[in-house]
């Protein structure tokens, strides 16, 4: 089995590469990530060593999740999430400018064995994004929101089959065995009622589909600017439920009932100015309309899936209980006429 270093210089055509300190483990023990430099690439006119992140991912076993969580049909999701996150890399990340800053993929190659799956970026520590944050500030939340709003902006409309159909990691379809684990009750029966809901929504794009805080990377200044990471679960949907998920990634039960208003507001402020930026004819004020009525129907799915994976979850809590007992009335009085 070739080496790392081997690998990485035969696809990227280095001539040495210099494995650097691991960044964290993949989830449920896939693979690594870690800085490496390589040496020998003319870039932008130098030969100085080009700084990268390697994500080495093995997807030669069905793994186990902390959670207990683990089966083919877990193993067969991860491996489709590689899969989208290479092709996000190749096909739509050269539109991500600097109001929507992601990686630049260097190269990637796709191996199913032990030697992995190996997909090499950009090092955003290079370009200044060099902070990662455990806990947000308000101009932090606010700096998060913008690149989402202009995130969602450049993708609107934006369908393709080698994406997740439905972006997002939790979205009913994927999640039968959480399903499966919900207790009998109206958020069960909802479950569908919920997921097409959202589905149906009429004003689609690309979602980031795992829009958390720790997804996010800052730079030292002020204010912040953004960049993303972390694309497995891209795909199609409405641009609020990276908004919800995003907000339960930040705040307390009390905190995210406070700021609700605001934070939405700010984010439907930067979504127009983002669209007409990019003088996309786009019915803004109907859009608006539908994604605010959809936030509730977010949580909701997101507190459906948390529900059967993880009924302990600290993003449980009284916000979360009220948000989706406000869509499961709504959807009972539906029912009912």
């Amino acid at each position: 089995m070739a080496s790392l270093e081997s690998s990485v210089q035969t696809i990227t055509h280095a001539n040495r590469v210099e494995l650097r300190d691991v960044i964290q483990s993949l989830w449920s023990g896939y693979g690594v990530i870690q800085r490496a430099l390589l040496h020998g690439l003319p870039v932008d006119g130098t030969t100085d060593p080009l700084p990268v992140v390697i994500k080495h991912i093995d997807l030669s076993q069905v793994r186990e999740n902390r959670r207990g969580w683990g089966s083919n049909l877990s193993h067969q999701r991860k491996v489709r999430s590689y899969q989208v996150e290479k092709f996000f890399y190749e096909r739509f990340a050269s539109r991500c400018g600097k109001r929507c800053k992601v990686p630049r993929l260097i190269a990637a190659e796709e191996t199913e064995n032990a030697s992995g799956w190996i997909i090499i970026l950009s090092d955003l520590n290079s370009d200044s994004f060099n902070a990662r944050k455990d806990h947000a500030t308000l101009h932090d939340m606010l700096a998060c929101l913008a690149w989402l709003a202009s995130f969602h902006a450049e993708f609107l409309g934006t369908d393709d089959h080698e994406l997740w159909p439905t972006g997002t990691y939790w979205h009913l379809e994927t999640r039968p065995d959480e399903y499966n684990a919900l207790p009998n009750g109206r958020l069960k029966k909802a479950a569908t009622a919920i997921d097409q809901r959202l589905n149906n929504a009429r004003f689609k794009t690309l979602v980031h589909g795992d829009a958390k805080l720790a997804n996010f990377c800052f730079t030292g200044g002020q204010p912040a600017s953004v960049a993303a990471v972390d694309f497995q679960y891209v795909g199609g949907g409405c641009g609020i439920k990276d908004v919800a998920y995003f907000i339960s990634s930040c705040l307390s039960d009390r905190d995210a009932e406070r700021m609700q208003e605001q934070l939405l507001a700010f984010y439907f402020d930067e979504l127009r100015q983002a669209i007409t930026t990019r003088r996309a004819a786009v019915d803004f004020a109907a859009l608006e309309t539908e994604w605010r009525a959809l936030y509730a129907y977010a949580w909701a799915d997101f507190c459906r899936f948390l529900t059967g994976w993880s009924p302990g979850h600290w993003k449980l809590n009284s916000y979360t209980d009220e948000i989706t007992e406000r869509v499961l009335d709504e959807l009972d009085a539906r029912s009912g006429d």
